[in-house]
């Protein structure tokens, strides 16, 4: 879907101009998205597999959601959205913790420039993966994976990039973080 987008600077400041997303793709400008990672308490990710149609990394097992923040829409709103339209799952704000922002530059060889700053959260999946409802338009399958899999992506073949592994083992690690510390609440 191309949507409307802010644009920014390399450094991620807003530049005041919006462009259709795939302008933004076409001229390498940057922009903002949203990544959302779904884990269990006892040590699970939820991936979802990209549909089939998606111009980049098509049949991959990737983020639990992903998306693009809308033009003027704050990053909580759009980390809500996403997640409700790609896996019909309703979250509150207090539900997603930020782990950090990380800068995302790739050159696709379909012309695609992604120069994105990505805004990482992360939120416990408290209901079964049954009641959650796929857009298929965009996503093709999810499934609940051991947490090991974000630092042994090289070791399963069409699982996440291996050429983002670091990224994935801070998220592992914030997740980590995150089920020790509520384990240590609980125990309070």
């Amino acid at each position: 879907m191309d949507e409307l987008i802010d644009i920014l600077t390399p450094e991620g400041k807003p530049t005041g101009k919006t462009a259709l997303k795939s302008e933004a793709h076409q001229n390498g400008w940057f922009h903002a998205t949203v990544h959302i990672w779904l884990f269990t308490s006892d040590e699970k990710i939820l991936l979802q597999k990209r549909a089939l149609t998606k111009k980049v990394f098509p049949g991959l097992w990737d983020i639990s959601v992903a998306g693009h923040a809308g033009a003027g829409e704050d990053l909580l709103t759009s980390a809500k959205r996403e997640v409700l339209e790609e896996i019909g799952l309703l979250l509150t704000e207090k539900d997603l913790i930020k782990i950090g922002t990380r800068i995302h530059q790739v050159s696709h060889s379909n012309g695609i420039i992604d120069n994105e700053h990505h805004h990482v959260f992360i939120a416990e999946l408290k209901v079964p993966l049954s009641t959650l409802k796929i857009q298929e338009e965009e996503v093709d399958a999810i499934q609940l994976f051991d947490l090991s899999v974000l630092k042994n992506t090289k070791n399963i073949e069409n699982v996440l990039l291996p050429r983002f592994h670091d990224y994935y083992c801070s998220v592992y690690n914030q997740i980590i973080k995150n089920i020790q510390n509520s384990h240590q609440n609980e125990k309070k």
